[in-house]
């Protein structure tokens, strides 16, 4: 086989997924298992090994074309290096992943911010295909981001380049302290996490909303659903998350130039609902050059984002 190939890793709290593509992005297949993260950093390391090898056969002409193992984590990671400094869901703490991956598989590993690799996914594979310069949101428990430039994933002096959730947005008197422990990130407002707590205080008030009525935990989904339906107090908390969005978006827009925005998470499957807030409060606060022809768009891989974009790093980081 002449053809070089890429394995992807999505590591992720209690699942790993493998993926083997081709260097034009083509997800050939997958393979999943259990993290196992309680029986520690080398049980992980193990793992991810075995099931990169369950994926491709080693000794087969498949192997043999596989040119590297790219690897997505959630943490706090020395990129360069290779080293994951810190983890909160994973038994890592100063772990080298890429010195001991390549001695496990034999094969040269890149690790990256799971964020960063989602949106290399995308950018490469799916919804930003085409496009050299695109801004990608992950709408879930937070809000991750990446930004790709002139088809180059932007990692910035230390790795935190792109961490659109942590952008100080909302205004002192409204702001509250974020899980990273500054005050007014996107995150806040703009996430799964921020949209309940929002509904939740809403409740709490005493405001009329059929969210009242609902037993037990409700999520997101819950919300969104509410305020499709002609709930005022959801309708508020809704477009609340998109404005902080649209304003985000105006800021990165006059940065950095993309062309388009995708957005994904599960927050993203609220649709044209949300969509469509996004990009009036995008168009109304973005200075027209840096709006012409810009894109707000839904991400195309879902789930399989994080293993296209770690196969991706040895072509497009």
């Amino acid at each position: 086989m002449s053809e070089s190939l890429f394995v992807g890793v999505d590591l992720g709290g209690t699942a790993i997924k493998v993926g083997l593509c081709t260097a034009d992005g083509e997800l050939l297949r997958t393979h999943e298992g259990p993290t196992q993260a309680s029986e520690g950093a080398d049980a992980v390391l193990s793992n991810i090994a075995a099931y990169v090898k369950e994926l491709v056969a080693p000794g087969t002409p498949e192997w043999e074309a596989v040119e590297g193992v790219g690897i997505g984590i959630a943490g706090f990671l020395n990129i360069p290096e290779g080293i994951i400094d810190f983890s909160p869901n994973l038994p890592f703490k100063d772990v080298p992943v890429k010195r001991i991956m390549e001695e496990k598989v034999g094969k040269p590993v890149k690790i990256n911010n799971d964020a960063n690799v989602a949106a290399l996914g995308e950018a490469w594979g799916g919804a930003g295909k085409g496009v050299a310069s695109c801004v990608c949101y992950t709408l879930g428990t937070g809000v991750g981001g990446g930004i790709i430039l002139n088809d180059r994933l932007i990692e910035g002096s230390t790795g935190m380049a792109g961490e659109l959730g942590h952008m100080s947005i909302v205004p002192d008197l409204e702001a509250i302290q974020c899980g990273c422990g500054k005050m007014g990130c996107l995150e806040t407002v703009s996430s799964a996490t921020g949209i309940i707590r929002m509904a939740k205080d809403a409740v709490a008030r005493g405001d009329r909303t059929a969210l009242s009525l609902i037993e037990g935990e409700f999520g997101a989904k819950e919300v969104i659903d509410a305020a499709k339906a002609g709930d005022e107090a959801a309708q508020r908390i809704v477009s609340r998350a998109a404005f902080y969005l649209g304003k985000s978006m105006a800021a990165v827009a006059v940065v950095v130039n993309p062309q388009r925005f995708i957005i994904g998470g599960g927050v993203s499957k609220a649709g044209e609902y949300l969509f469509s807030q996004i990009r009036e409060e995008f168009h109304k606060l973005t200075p027209d050059h840096a709006r012409e022809g810009v894109e707000i768009v839904a991400a195309e891989l879902g789930n399989n984002a994080g293993v296209v974009g770690a196969a991706g790093l040895f072509l497009r980081a």
